[in-house]
């Protein structure tokens, strides 16, 4: 195998930090590197999923449920003690 040098940069406490998590697994960074290459060869692209931070369908009714609660207060129940909302989602009482 020919080897060829590759150039990265990285924010220095992101690069001590993934150095200590694969010394504890027992490689080094470039060890590190060429195993996510061959991953990224075989997936076809990156070994792992990369999403935007959005929210599920659930999640997302669920936001939009508490917006129109906002919006109409009169929507749902409110509560001013902790003690009283337990009770009632409980049942008669908290052991």
């Amino acid at each position: 195998m020919q080897s060829a040098n590759v150039a990265i940069k990285t924010d220095k406490n992101i690069k001590e930090q993934v150095k200590e998590i694969y010394s504890a697994l027992g490689m080094d960074l470039t060890t590190a590197v060429n195993i996510f290459f061959r991953q990224s060869i075989i997936h076809h692209g990156l070994p792992f999923e990369v999403t935007l931070d959005v929210p599920n369908s659930e999640t997302a009714e669920v936001f939009d449920e508490v917006k129109r609660m906002k919006e109409n207060p009169d929507i749902g129940k409110t509560y001013t003690d902790v003690d009283e909302m337990m009770k009632e989602l409980l049942g008669d009482g908290i052991t």
